[in-house]
């Protein structure tokens, strides 16, 4: 695990309590663009019940504003973000079963 996404796990475990979190470093994709060169592209899933009642533009920024240190000093360049509550997600996979 690089030392980035383990910054981005620390602050998104310690605001999220999340019961899912998968990072994936995707910057070797962007080797040679102009962000790529000091901070990381980075795509985040996360499943947490602090997001009920949240659309998604309110789940992005509450995980924006968890790393937004980060972000401002050059550490993740992009975020891609899936947010879910763990209900959204029991309901993904039970669709995804019966189909």
């Amino acid at each position: 695990m690089t030392d980035r996404i383990a910054l981005i796990r620390d602050r998104l475990t310690a605001v999220f309590s999340p019961t899912k979190l998968d990072i994936i470093d995707d910057s070797h994709k962007h080797a040679g663009h102009a962000g790529a060169r000091h901070g990381g592209h980075f795509n985040v899933t996360i499943v947490s019940e602090v997001f009920a009642g949240k659309k998604p533009l309110q789940r992005h920024r509450l995980v924006y504003d968890a790393l937004a240190d980060a972000m401002r000093g050059g550490e993740i360049h992009a975020l891609s973000i899936r947010a879910h509550t763990p209900q959204e997600t029991f309901q993904e996979s039970a669709e995804s079963r019966s189909s």
